[in-house]
């Protein structure tokens, strides 16, 4: 069983053996509206625990998605940078951005599990 896990910036992340499945949330797809590009991090890049992984860009505003947690990208979702709007159509499923080999697994003691991030966004 996977753990999920969600930041105070709407991103989640799906843990599974050590490796991190990384996305924005349904809630901040809604709040960017119809996102029209997605720029994703280069596969093997490390990432440190809140820096810029990726962009998201809507007709509204673009918007940064950190990371969640340090790590090394070890796969990127290529059907979202020719398909934006899959993003906001399956934001929490087949919209994710990318996986990451987590380096430090103890940074997701911080992070919110769903309930806690309903009640955040209430």
């Amino acid at each position: 069983m996977a753990d999920i896990y969600f930041t105070e910036e709407h991103e989640w992340l799906k843990v599974e053996d050590g490796v991190a499945t990384v996305g924005i949330t349904d809630h901040a797809q809604e709040q960017l509206g119809d996102l029209v590009f997605v720029e994703l991090p280069d596969v093997g890049r490390t990432l440190k625990k809140d820096e810029e992984g990726a962009v998201v860009e809507s007709v509204k505003a673009a918007s940064d998605v950190y990371a969640p947690a340090s790590g090394e990208v070890v796969e990127i979702n290529e059907a979202v940078s020719s398909e934006a709007e899959l993003v906001n159509r399956e934001a929490e499923g087949n919209g994710w951005l990318y996986k990451m080999k987590l380096s430090d697994p103890s940074e997701l003691e911080g992070l919110m599990d769903r309930e806690a991030y309903t009640n955040f966004i209430a």
